[in-house]
């Protein structure tokens, strides 16, 4: 019963040790990072962890992780970016960063952002757009799109003389295709890392 107390310690550093090596160790690698002396102590855990669905067996009798692996806690109350809060370390529901972000994966593409032209949209140098490829977008939307054979990320807008590239940064001019606007992705999501 101790061990079942510790499972989510003993995933955490799985998850780290998946997250360096890109896959699950053997049972006696298992048992050295855990500190586990016993074969059956291993055994009983990946039992208990297959069970709670967070790994699988392949049929070639490897460890893997399942969809669960990559959950993360969500925590139960949300952030206010004004006034504070009552601290609450509560977590209630888990979630998939995959799964959150990137609702159809055979038409998503991460596309890093080059440039400051999206800074007051909250688009930096240096992020991670996710974008949903698709051909068709509305207006206010921000796009990559392919203007006269050039790839950006812009938000879409229109005017009197038609369709325009807008950027998010006073310091640019909008951009008016002169051959052609294609309209590559529309951007769903991003990822900021910092440090």
């Amino acid at each position: 019963m101790a061990h079942q107390n510790r499972d989510q310690e003993y995933l955490g550093k799985l998850q780290d040790y998946f997250s360096q090596y890109r896959n699950l160790p053997s049972y006696a690698v298992i048992g050295n990072l855990l500190g586990m002396a016993s074969k059956s102590a291993v055994s009983a855990l990946v039992k208990r962890l297959t069970l709670a669905g967070y790994i699988e067996m392949t049929p070639d009798k490897r460890l893997a992780p399942t969809k669960r692996f990559f959950e993360r806690e969500l925590a139960d109350f949300p952030v206010p970016a004004g006034l504070p809060a009552a601290a609450n370390d509560a977590m209630s529901e888990s979630l998939t960063i995959d799964e959150y972000l990137i609702p159809r994966p055979s038409s998503t593409v991460l596309v890093k952002v080059k440039g400051d032209s999206m800074i007051e949209a909250g688009i930096h140098d240096g992020d991670i757009a996710i974008v949903e490829k698709r051909h068709a977008a509305s207006l206010g939307d921000k796009v990559i799109a392919i203007v006269d054979g050039e790839y950006t990320l812009k938000t879409l807008a229109k005017d009197k003389q038609g369709f325009l590239l807008q950027p998010e940064n006073a310091d640019y001019a909008p951009i008016r295709p002169q051959e052609g606007l294609e309209i590559y992705g529309v951007m769903v999501g991003l990822i900021r890392k910092y440090r």
